[in-house]
């Protein structure tokens, strides 16, 4: 099979979480997964994992708030690969818990860049290549906006769903299709951090909940 014939999947926040655990049951379906990710040591864990379910993974350690490294990658899968199949945007920065008034403003000025500035430049940029595979791409919905102390992050990933229901909209006689799910409460990291004293033993784990989303896509 030449590579232009790969099924190829592209999971950008790969390296933990939900992001890892759909790359994996992706890896293990016959998909081929690019894995993009700021952590270089969880993109390898990942790839092990992979492996050994006897898929195929590219690593990519990149931030995907960088345009010119997100265009390089873009390219390469153009070149590689001449579209994408599916793209499943599960990056996020969540800053930390605060009133309003007393948001950090770099974390403000990060939570935008991360959630909303490269949401936007990715649909962009990645919309070409699902379009020439008839390809889908993948959100997860988290609705906080409003809640108490949530002020950066709620009004963030808002943004970020909005512009992924736009585009969804858009597209939905011409393609590529757009899917949002919105995921069960689950024990990852970012969770811990809001809520540090929870009993992580009762959420629904990571891998269930990747088999249920990617369920709803029929795959």
């Amino acid at each position: 099979m030449s590579q232009t014939d790969t099924t190829l999947a592209i999971v950008t926040g790969a390296s933990r979480g939900l992001g890892a655990a759909i790359a994996e049951r992706l890896g293990g379906r016959g998909y081929h997964v690019l894995a993009v990710a700021r952590t270089t040591g969880g993109l390898e864990e990942l790839d092990d994992r992979i492996r050994a379910v006897g898929g195929e993974a590219t690593l990519a350690p990149m931030d995907v708030a960088q345009p010119e490294a997100m265009i390089q990658l873009t390219r390469a899968v153009l070149d590689r690969w001449g579209g994408c199949d599916l793209w499943v945007h599960t990056a996020i920065h969540a800053a930390p818990l605060s009133p309003a008034p007393h948001v950090d403003p770099r974390d403000m000025e990060k939570s935008v860049a991360v959630n909303v500035a490269a949401t936007y430049g990715l649909i962009a940029l990645f919309e070409p290549l699902l379009r020439a595979r008839g390809g889908t791409a993948l959100f997860l919905d988290d609705p906080r906006g409003g809640q108490p102390f949530f002020g950066a992050y709620g009004a963030t990933k808002a943004a970020q769903i909005a512009l992924a229901r736009s585009w969804q909209t858009e597209t939905q006689r011409i393609g590529p299709r757009v899917h949002i799910a919105t995921p069960q409460p689950m024990p990852t990291a970012i969770r811990a951090r809001f809520y540090p004293g929870e009993d992580r033993a009762a959420l629904t784990p990571c891998a269930h909940e990747a088999r249920r989303i990617l369920g709803e896509l029929g795959l």
